[in-house]
């Protein structure tokens, strides 16, 4: 059995790393770039899709705003590692939907995945924030599914690009080498703002966002000064 699998080591994993995440987002030095585009959206009240890549999970909370009426959820995979994320959100405020499946079996994995775009859609036309990372729960890293621009586009939501960084850091021996934030350390969100075109392709809208996701992410490692890989 995965040490994730177990319940209990789930809730307990959950609280220290939400605890540590906690007190290093109220201690790292941030510094922020074109806030006011989701200053905009959020103070219009409507929904939303928020966008970032998925080795900057742990520093994508301390962006959101939690004085909304509804905050932000995520967006996270209905496996084990998913699980313990979800709590670990929920312990910072971010509920989850979940759905966008890492499961080996194609039929669950589909039923997961539909389900979780029927509860985004509904989220989002409700006037909630989604977050999602377009290249999770397995990557390749920096790679840009279709679902961002497939919920763009049914929803109507415009889309904030946002990249994150932070200096000090642990670079995790992961897939997508995520970033584990360390208190006292230097801080960069960095916003943009995309719209899915009307009548686009969303392979093409796909490759575009690509770029500009990884653009702007790359500016918050400029920043900080954090080198890229």
């Amino acid at each position: 059995m995965r040490p994730l699998r177990n319940p209990l080591i789930q809730r307990t994993a959950a609280f220290l790393l939400s605890e540590w995440f906690r007190f290093c987002y109220a201690t790292i030095r941030w510094e922020h770039e074109n806030s006011h585009l989701a200053e905009e959206i959020w103070d219009k009240g409507g929904g939303v899709l928020i966008a970032f890549w998925h080795s900057r999970l742990g520093l994508a909370v301390a962006s959101w705003p939690q004085d909304r009426a509804q905050p932000a959820r995520g967006m996270v995979s209905l496996s084990a590692d998913g699980e313990f994320i979800a709590k670990a959100m929920a312990r910072l405020g971010i509920p989850a939907v979940r759905g966008s499946s890492s499961n080996k079996d194609k039929k669950e994995a589909a039923k997961g995945g539909t389900q979780a775009l029927r509860d985004g859609l509904k989220y989002l036309k409700s006037g909630g924030g989604l977050a999602l990372t377009p290249d999770g729960p397995r990557g390749p890293a920096r790679s840009m599914a279709e679902g961002l621009p497939v919920l763009a586009r049914m929803s109507g939501a415009p889309v904030l690009m946002l990249g994150l960084s932070c200096k000090p850091a642990i670079r995790l021996n992961s897939w997508d080498r995520a970033l584990l934030p360390l208190p006292f350390s230097k801080g960069a969100i960095v916003w943009d703002r995309v719209d899915f075109p009307e009548g686009g392709d969303v392979h093409e809208v796909a490759a575009q966002w690509r770029e500009r996701l990884t653009a702007v992410e790359a500016r918050a490692d400029e920043i900080t000064g954090l080198e890229r890989i």
